[in-house]
């Protein structure tokens, strides 16, 4: 779940919104509201304006907030994350590294991963003009729990559904609604995250909905380009921020922005957890190590990289309202290198038939 990828901080620590807004705990995403309320509502009103001037782009309406459903059910017997019930998010800690050592640890990740990879196989299929995001959560929901796992994003900081949808301008944890539906043109980033047998498996990717101008299909496929060239420099001893700067060098060659607010992480019996995985170039301490899951997950965009927060706490959308693109990764760093646990059956199929 971009991800979640989850909100960028001074620590890449992450907080429910509420615990944001108040300024509380260590660390925490970098919201000067918090602390410069005066220098905020400049910044704010600067956004506002910045996204009036752009707010039509490729002849859509600016997304809008629909109503959201009731969470879904997960039937009893399925093992459920330690904030299933309360909704608390979990402090994060970046110098806390999950590093599977024994064979059930790493197999529990396989298993996971290759879950989410069905299961966003199954939503990519279903994208089409007239779908709703909320058709895609219900699908994503049915298909999770069929298979005895808990969709990861339900109630995780109380966020309301089971799968994160970011339509067009919208850069990460777009909330499903019955409101929002796919056209002609649109591109929708789906991030879906499962907990199977104790273990979490996270992957996403954009979808373009039947034919997509020139210049957003060139954002998605430099972001799939980004993200797998950084995939590529994965093995024990690589530098954490060595994935940043391979990112950034070919969002830089073709012209595209990388949102550096949302980060990629660690990932296993928790769901967000060190190393941070920024996306752009950083000077990050740290190396790969053998066992280390975690996720990689770059955001480019056409125009700005600064977003606009919506009042639901999540929705993050680009300042200028220009679309952006994501797709994530869980990986597995191994003796010989790193293995992708969220490989994808469909697009291997896909790209075997071409």
């Amino acid at each position: 779940m971009s991800s979640r990828a989850y909100h960028a901080s001074t620590r890449y620590a992450a907080r429910t919104p509420a615990a944001m807004r108040r300024g509380r705990g260590r660390g925490g995403v970098v919201d000067v509201r918090a602390k410069k309320k005066g220098f905020a509502e400049f910044l704010n009103v600067s956004i506002d304006r910045e996204r009036a001037r752009a707010s039509w782009y490729n002849d859509r309406e600016p997304l809008k907030p629909g109503v959201v459903s009731p969470m879904r059910a997960v039937p009893a017997g399925i093992l459920r994350p330690p904030y299933a019930d309360s909704g608390h998010l979990p402090e994060y800690d970046d110098r806390k590294v999950q590093v599977q050592t024994t064979a059930e640890d790493i197999e529990g990740m396989r298993a996971a991963g290759a879950l989410a990879a069905r299961v966003l196989d199954m939503a990519e299929q279903m994208c089409a003009p007239g779908v709703s995001t909320e058709d895609i959560d219900k699908a994503v929901h049915e298909m999770t729990v069929e298979a005895g796992a808990y969709p990861s994003p339900l109630n995780y900081g109380g966020f309301p559904k089971s799968v994160c949808t970011s339509l067009n301008e919208c850069i990460c944890h777009g909330i499903p609604t019955v409101e929002t539906v796919l056209q002609e043109g649109d591109i929708i980033n789906v991030d879906v995250t499962v907990y199977l047998n104790g273990y979490h498996g996270d992957t996403s990717r954009t979808i373009m909905i039947g034919t997509v101008t020139d210049e957003v299909r060139h954002l998605v496929e430099t972001t799939e380009k980004a993200l797998q060239a950084a995939i590529d420099v994965c093995k024990p001893g690589t530098a954490v921020r060595k994935i940043g700067a391979t990112i950034h060098a070919i969002a830089d060659a073709a012209n595209l922005g990388v949102v550096d607010k949302f980060v990629g992480h660690g990932v296993g019996k928790e769901f967000h957890s060190g190393p941070t995985v920024r996306h752009h170039r950083n000077n990050d301490p740290g190396t790969l190590r053998v066992g280390q899951t975690f996720t990689i997950e770059p955001m480019l965009t056409i125009g700005t990289t600064r977003d606009k927060m919506w009042k639901d706490g999540w929705t993050s959308c680009t300042a200028d309202g220009k679309w952006t693109a994501q797709c994530e990764h869980t990986l597995l760093i191994t003796e010989d290198g790193v293995d992708i646990l969220t490989a994808s059956p469909y697009r291997a199929s896909l790209s075997a038939n071409n």
